[in-house]
């Protein structure tokens, strides 16, 4: 180890006066850096570094192994980082990937469906867009981007969920319910599910005023290098202009169009070039 140990802990001597819980964040913090630094470490190792007994720093990498955060070398009997990081680190770089390989392609579209165009990702339990394009026939200039929005009541959300695994959906869906925004919304868990079992087999989600009453909209799914979905691209207009005729006339280009960006995001579609 580096001559580092004495200054971690005259650092948790310091923080004594910290809770509990946040005491807790900051060694197992400590600890990740110590496994990014020194490659891999033992208990007695880390315990000395953060400045705690053996029984805490083994109950500190049991805790980040437990998440896949660290991962134990049973030969050497020493820890080092986990696959799970990648997890971490991908989420907040592939957000802003898609809008930047997104960006240009949903400009176009909005300027060629003369419509607005968002591009949605999951937080938490809601829909966020992340990007937005209007089209000049537009009837209001709402900017949507930042905003959350609820993932059963929008045609993003419904393609978010479409394509998560089972457990997570469900586990949204018990968090949050399923409130009527309007006369339309789908508020029965048995008939939203079904509709997301069509999403999936379809490609493309619908919402027809489901969380505003007068607007309409239409999603397809954007996937990154490895087929997952990342994000939803969607179509959005008044209803009295974007109804079931015109949406099923706009799908076409907005497959077109998630798949360019999808391409972009490194996703190679097999089924299309068998």
């Amino acid at each position: 180890m580096r001559n580092g140990t004495q200054a971690r802990k005259r650092g948790a001597a310091g923080r004594s006066d910290s809770s509990g819980g946040v005491q807790s964040v900051d060694r197992a913090i400590t600890v990740l850096e110590i496994l990014a630094r020194e490659g891999s470490a033992g208990v007695s190792e880390v315990a000395d570094e953060v400045g705690v007994h053996k029984s805490t720093a083994f109950r500190l990498l049991a805790a980040l192994e437990e998440h896949d955060l660290v991962e134990q070398n049973y030969e050497r009997g020493k820890y080092r980082l986990s696959f799970g990081l990648l997890r971490l680190a991908g989420a907040i770089p592939t957000r802003l990937d898609v809008v930047r390989q997104a960006r240009g392609v949903v400009d176009d579209l909005a300027t060629r469906l003369d419509e607005t165009i968002n591009v949605a990702v999951v937080r938490e339990h809601y829909a966020v867009n992340v990007h937005q394009a209007l089209g000049s026939a537009a009837v209001a200039t709402h900017n949507w981007v930042g905003h959350l929005t609820p993932l059963h009541a929008t045609s993003s959300g419904k393609v978010l969920l479409a394509f998560m695994s089972e457990e997570q959906c469900n586990a949204i869906l018990d968090k949050t319910g399923l409130q009527a925004f309007t006369e339309h919304t789908i508020s029965a868990r048995e008939a939203l599910m079904e509709q997301l079992h069509q999403v999936h087999e379809d490609g493309f989600a619908t919402a027809y005023e489901e969380l505003e009453t007068g607007l309409n909209a239409a999603a397809v799914p954007l996937r990154d290098h490895t087929g997952a979905v990342v994000a939803a691209l969607s179509i959005s207009g008044p209803a009295y202009r974007m109804d079931t005729a015109s949406i099923k006339a706009q799908v076409k280009d907005l497959r077109a169009a998630g798949a360019r960006i999808s391409r972009r995001m490194g996703y190679l579609d097999r089924s299309s070039s068998s």
